[in-house]
């Protein structure tokens, strides 16, 4: 594509070089530049691409954008120079225009909170297919359509690679994209250009201080999806789905130019549930809808998955799907990869791998299992690394209230000292009046206690020698994930399959 139709809609400040010079790919990492690239510079928390422009041009970019100066000296004339005033946003632009507007055609599905966006898009895709119709889910697990999947380095992709993804999934033929929108992305721009129908809220806990600051900018930073809607889109309609049981939910609703649909369990939510019974089973409820009242039921567990199939119904109702394929979509979904996840194995003993990296995700998942455990409830967890540090002794403090034995160990401590995090999190531990126990063995484990076990592979071990098939382990914080990150290492490391080979006694 030429530079000059590439560069059309994009905000310019400077122009230097050759508009006529043939893009064949964009680039914003210097590694990944080819011959014929454009090279856009951003600057990130730890590292600046301006930095890295020289880098860029040996690797063959024939055109840069940049803010600044663009590194001065180190250009060559031959060079085109695109000087702009906020490269990431221009970044999102020229995706969009490279890509040939991926999105067009196709229904886009926005879905924003600290807790349920995972569990919320698997509904949704299933409720998509019982229906008939083609869905991709770009998200936290992975980023898939049918039968193919791609590896999901972050949540929401750099604009790029989510433009990139967005063609893949179009050229499959795709009628609805459903995408999960971190708050990092939408601080970021990430999902700028990205037109979305639908927007859905499902709550807003504390998470992810480290980059924000605040909750209260965390919540500004996913208030933007809502936002943005319908913005630039003529005569478009579009809903925002919000959840608002939670207390944000109503501030949220008055902020966007959508269609307001709203969920949860009061009276006057547009989509809510009624008699609704919990088990080790799944859960039954009557949903009501202004289109009508139907039974539901659904296989996964804790009485917190209501809110999650309460807001997939209601994004479906916005698609005009039916009732009935919306029954069918959530009763066919059997479960999600690290949400709650029973983990097979040689004893039947109840072991739960699940996602839960915050205080509200812990505090729903310990009292979703508490209730079916006949036994003791163990519960293995620790806090990644480099992360929000003020959320590791709430974390203490909760899995002390709910569980008969706590293990603190290693989650991603990242670059962070490994012992420095457990120590932060065993404070919140002591508050809640528990005692250490130096070790533990066999089934004497009397009254509420806990210990301290640095290494992740030796906590879940130790954990399963104690338990008996009365007893629940819940091994939170990882979920679906396969590896561990100590230092800059990345490590193979998968909660179930540790979990499975200590009950078959193998390492």
């Amino acid at each position: 594509m030429r530079l000059e139709r590439l560069l059309s809609g994009t905000a310019i400040s400077d122009f230097q070089g050759n508009p006529g010079v043939d893009i064949k790919g964009i680039a914003y990492d210097s590694r990944s530049v080819k011959p014929g690239f454009l090279f856009v510079a951003l600057r990130g928390q730890t590292l600046d691409g301006h930095d890295y422009i020289k880098v860029a041009i040996e690797n063959g970019a024939v055109a840069v954008v940049a803010e600044g100066d663009c590194g001065g000296e180190v250009i060559d004339p031959e060079i085109a120079i695109v000087k702009v005033k906020d490269s990431r946003a221009a970044l999102s632009t020229l995706s969009a225009t490279f890509y040939d507007y991926p999105f067009e055609g196709i229904n886009l599905i926005g879905i924003t909170g600290t807790n349920g966006k995972t569990t919320t898009s698997y509904l949704l895709e299933s409720i998509i297919l019982a229906s008939g119709a083609r869905p991709g889910v770009i998200g936290t697990i992975n980023y898939r359509v049918l039968d193919r999947t791609w590896e999901a380095p972050v949540t929401t992709p750099e604009s790029l690679d989510l433009m990139r993804t967005l063609r893949q999934m179009a050229d499959a033929g795709v009628t609805d994209v459903i995408v999960e929108v971190s708050s990092h992305a939408l601080d970021q721009g990430r999902v700028k250009d990205c037109p979305f129908k639908i927007g859905i809220f499902t709550n807003v806990s504390r998470d992810h201080l480290d980059y924000h600051g605040s909750i209260e900018e965390y919540a500004e930073a996913k208030s933007r999806l809502f936002r943005d809607l319908g913005k630039g889109r003529s005569g478009d309609l579009t809903w925002a789905v919000i959840n608002t049981d939670d207390p944000k939910g109503k501030e949220f609703a008055s902020l966007t130019k959508a269609t307001v649909v709203t969920y949860g369990l009061a009276k006057d939510c547009d989509v809510r549930a009624e008699c609704l019974e919990v088990s080790s089973s799944g859960l039954n409820a009557q949903m009501l809808t202004p289109g009508g009242k139907i039974g539901i039921r659904s296989s996964l567990i804790g009485d917190f998955n209501i809110y999650n199939i309460l807001a997939s119904s209601a994004a479906a109702l916005c698609m005009d799907i039916s009732l009935s394929d919306i029954a069918s979509g959530i009763a066919g979904l059997n479960g999600v990869p690290g949400r709650l996840e029973l983990v097979k194995n040689k004893r039947l003993l109840p072991i739960v791998v699940d996602y839960a990296h915050t205080p509200d995700a812990l505090l729903k998942a310990l009292s979703a299992v508490k209730s079916f455990v006949k036994g003791r409830l163990i519960t293995v967890f620790g806090c990644g690394g480099d992360r929000d540090k003020g959320k590791r002794r709430e974390m203490g403090r909760v899995a002390a209230r709910l569980s008969d034995l706590v293990i603190i160990t290693s989650d991603n401590p990242r670059t962070e000292d490994p012992a420095a995090i457990l120590l932060q999190i065993e404070e919140g531990v002591r508050e809640a009046g528990v005692r250490k126990l130096l070790d533990i063995s066999g089934n004497q484990v009397p009254g509420p206690g806990y210990m301290v076990e640095l290494d992740r592979g030796n906590a879940i071990r130790k954990a399963v020698s104690v338990a008996n098939e009365r007893d629940l382990i819940l091994i939170a914080g990882k979920g679906h994930e396969n590896y561990q990150i100590i230092g800059k290492d990345r490590r193979d490391f998968d909660d179930r399959k540790v979990a499975a080979d200590a009950v078959s006694g193998e390492n």
